[in-house]
């Protein structure tokens, strides 16, 4: 019916809007699941569907508890301030080259831990070497964003996003790399190229060239050889063409517990601060994207996608460079759940699928509203006492993220 349709993308819209902005400084999630919760009340959702929604992304809540809490036992026990502490005694007093390091350091623990580690985690960590190197920080926080999405799709792991996209069958790991390792250093390479020249005032200057590095105590050793296994259980497990989403949560859990062991501490004030909300967040979107599903939208877009699919690599640019901004409009996880909803109804060939992973990844640098990771990074500034405005990140972010996609998408489509 029309006006069920009206109502369905007004909430959508509404729910949407709330994840983005933010009204009454409210948590994300508390937007979506109202938004969620309101269609099933009004009967817009049958509460069943809405079930069988939020069920579809049980792979996506095992990873994110997973990582959570290997992120936050590797943060209660110093494993990020004495990284970057290194960092900083590396630079040797060079600004460039502390840049230089910390992007690397992003890049690690985006490809290894996910993009929302890098974003909260990290960067207050590096905020903190900043201050005591005397170095001017904004270069630093925004290498901490722009790498956290600019190496998101290395590994499967290394966004949330791409377990949506893919709905949680992930493509094995060799044709992943084969599909994405050059696309990847091109975007690595060509966001980094960007911020040395965007920032090069700030970085010509020196810093100091040694500063207090703490020690590592049993329990930042067990949580870093925890995040090393890990790795290596999901990467097997993404070799095997298996799910990631147990054997990372398994591994979470098992950090938490074991971590919490060595430092003689109950695992319960571990668990008690990790970003719960974002589980569901997540579900809430599910629930909404369903019921977009039921006015026939995606299907309009499988249609059309379909239709374009003659030719795939005209199609794999269009489509990822599409999505890219989109992301920008709505977030690239409501955005990167009708990607997968219209993928699997169109079935286009692989090249255009991963275009469009391409995009829900490395789109939201073109502003602050695109990505979680990046909302989540404005929040932990802003309690440092920095602050990024909409205009600033776009500024930077209209020079950084075109080039870089640009790159990445034909690497994808021509040479990979």
């Amino acid at each position: 019916m029309p006006t069920a349709t009206g109502a369905i993308w007004a909430i959508a819209s509404l729910a949407t809007a709330g994840v983005i902005a933010r009204p009454m400084r409210w948590p994300e999630w508390i937007w979506a699941a109202s938004g969620a919760a309101l269609l099933v009340l009004t009967g817009l959702m049958p509460l069943p569907a809405a079930g069988a929604a939020v069920a579809k992304g049980l792979d996506v809540y095992l990873f994110l508890t997973g990582m959570m809490l290997l992120s936050e036992a590797a943060r209660q026990h110093g494993v990020f301030d004495w990284v970057a502490a290194a960092a900083v005694n590396h630079a040797g007093g060079s600004r460039a080259r502390l840049f230089t390091l910390v992007y690397a350091t992003g890049a690690v623990v985006t490809v290894f831990l996910s993009n929302d580690a890098t974003a909260v985690v990290l960067t207050p960590a590096v905020f903190a070497v900043a201050r005591k190197a005397r170095a001017e920080p904004l270069p630093l926080l925004f290498a901490c964003a722009l790498i956290a999405n600019a190496a998101s799709f290395v590994l499967p792991i290394s966004n949330p996003a791409n377990l949506v996209l893919y709905g949680g069958h992930m493509p094995p790991l060799g044709p992943w790399l084969a599909a994405f390792a050059l696309p990847s250093l091109a975007a690595i390479g060509a966001t980094y190229a960007v911020l040395r020249w965007y920032f090069r005032r700030d970085l010509a200057g020196t810093c100091a060239a040694v500063v207090e590095r703490p020690d590592l105590s049993a329990a930042g050793k067990a949580a870093v050889l925890a995040i090393v296994l890990t790795a290596g259980v999901l990467l097997a497990a993404s070799a095997l063409d298996r799910p990631l989403g147990l054997p990372t949560a398994l591994a979470g859990l098992a950090c938490a517990i074991g971590v919490s062991l060595f430092a003689r501490q109950s695992p319960l004030g571990l668990v008690r601060h990790v970003s719960w909300g974002v589980l569901p967040l997540v579900a809430g979107l599910f629930v909404v994207v369903e019921a977009v599903e039921s006015t026939g939208a995606i299907s309009a877009l499988a249609r059309t996608l379909a239709q374009a699919t003659a030719q795939p690599a005209t199609t794999a640019l269009a489509a990822g460079t599409v999505l890219a901004f989109v992301c920008n409009i709505m977030n690239n996880l409501p955005a990167g759940l009708v990607a997968a909803g219209t993928v699997a109804l169109a079935h286009p060939p692989r090249v255009v699928v991963d275009a469009l992973l391409i995009g829900v990844d490395l789109g939201p640098n073109l502003s602050i509203t695109g990505s979680l990771a990046t909302i989540l990074w404005l929040q932990v500034i802003r309690r440092e006492g920095e602050d990024v405005g909409f205009a600033t990140f776009f500024k930077l972010g209209l020079i950084a993220m075109p080039p870089a996609l640009a790159l990445a998408l034909l690497c994808r489509v021509f040479l990979a």
